[in-house]
């Protein structure tokens, strides 16, 4: 079952919280800054090494000072006018964090709204994307949270897969 939690993602005991990053993995505004800050500065040290990370990609390191093990970073695309790509780019995003989290052995993990901060992606069919994914995959997983800003947010996610299981 997916869970749908308002709060600080940089705060949850999960084995893996994933990074909506930008292209370098060296850190950024956002949830991006809040892991990088939360982690310490051993994350932008191992993230040197990993040689940045394509749109839609996804890396995987320690999660250092979280209490998640592991960190799941991966870049969303920005959203333009949703005709260059964007839902297919956002697809692969949420899907090779969850294929690269199977690989590692991860049974819980969560997700921030990839994409619908600077990167502008609208929330609405942000959330329709990575609820569609996510679903894809819950039984694969013990524990899929998707982690939300503000109980607006919140209460979106809740009605879009309130939605989803519907049809």
């Amino acid at each position: 079952m997916i869970e749908i939690h308002q709060g600080d993602i940089t705060t949850l005991p999960v084995d893996a919280i994933v990074n909506a990053a930008n292209h370098s993995l060296l850190g950024g505004g956002g949830v991006d800054g809040a892991i990088h800050r939360a982690a310490g500065p051993q994350l932008r040290e191992f993230n040197q090494t990993l040689g940045g990370c394509m749109t839609g990609e996804a890396r995987i390191s320690p999660g250092f000072n979280l209490p998640a093990r592991h960190i799941i970073s991966t870049v969303g695309p920005v959203w333009r006018d949703g005709m260059q790509g964007e839902p297919r780019l956002l697809e692969n995003a949420y899907r090779n964090v969850l294929e690269l989290a199977l690989q590692h052995g991860i049974c819980s993990i969560a997700f921030p709204a990839i994409s619908t901060g600077v990167y502008g992606y609208p929330k609405q069919a942000a959330a329709r994307v990575a609820l569609g994914v996510m679903r894809e995959y819950e039984a694969r997983f013990e524990r899929i949270i998707a982690v939300c800003h503000s109980a607006e947010d919140a209460d979106l996610y809740r009605r879009t897969l309130a939605g989803l299981l519907e049809e």
